[in-house]
Parts: structure tokens; sequence; C-alpha cells
């Protein structure tokens, strides 16, 4: 999939791809990938001590249209702190429980830092 998405002016996928080298980095996680080609392809992580929840953060490639996917980051909401309430809150929207979903559907390097960061907020909570 990743061969063969040309990137936009929008750049995620170089956003996605810094995203996964990260999530990779995170020691005593795994990944796993679902495939819904013109819906959406799913990267999920998940840690090692979580025993209730099947991830830590959801990132899905917005697949509807393929020249111009976008992405949208999925977290539950009591993993993270959107201090910035930049994010969406999603009432049961991860897995039936409440959800913070980040947006990247343009070249936004300040938005790219800012879910990073989620990601190694969501990381963190993970692990306890």
């Amino acid at each position: 999939m990743l061969e063969g998405w040309v990137e936009s002016e929008a750049k995620t996928k170089a956003a996605f791809e810094e995203y996964k080298d990260l999530l990779l980095s995170f020691e005593g996680s795994t990944l796993s990938f679902k495939g819904r080609p013109g819906v959406s392809y799913s990267l999920r992580a998940k840690h090692a001590n979580q025993t209730e929840r099947n991830l830590f953060v959801l990132v899905d490639i917005i697949d509807d249209d393929p020249a111009d996917r976008w992405l949208s980051v999925c977290f539950y909401a009591d993993m993270i702190n959107d201090a910035d309430e930049v994010g969406d809150w999603v009432p049961g929207g991860l897995m039936g429980e409440d959800a913070c979903c980040f947006n990247l559907d343009e070249d936004d390097a300040e938005m790219r830092t800012y879910i990073k960061d989620r990601l190694t907020d969501a990381y963190n909570s993970a692990t306890k």
C-alpha cells in the first residue's frame, strides 16, 4: 500500500510514515494493519501492558480519494492530554469508548508535531 501511495501536496504519506516509525520505536508495542481499499487503511498500536484495550492509537489513512488521502488519528480520550483542544471529541468513537481524533488533511508542520506528541502521551499511558 505504501509503495503505491503517491504523495500529495498535503504530505500525509510522509506524516504517516513518521508516525509509523515512531510507533515502531516504542518498546513493548506491536502494530497491526487492516486495509479496506476505497475506505481506509488502519494502523493500530498496542502495548504489551494493555490488558483491557486492544490499542492505544488508531492511525487511519482515509482512502475515499486515493489521489488525496488524509489521516485521522484517534486515541482513547483518557489516554492523552489535548491541552490546546485541537482534537475532535467523539463520544463512543473508539471501540465504544470516548475518543479524541485529529485530522491531518493539509501540510501543517505544527499539527504533525502536535499529533506526534499525542502518540507519545498515549504510549506513556499504555505502559502504566
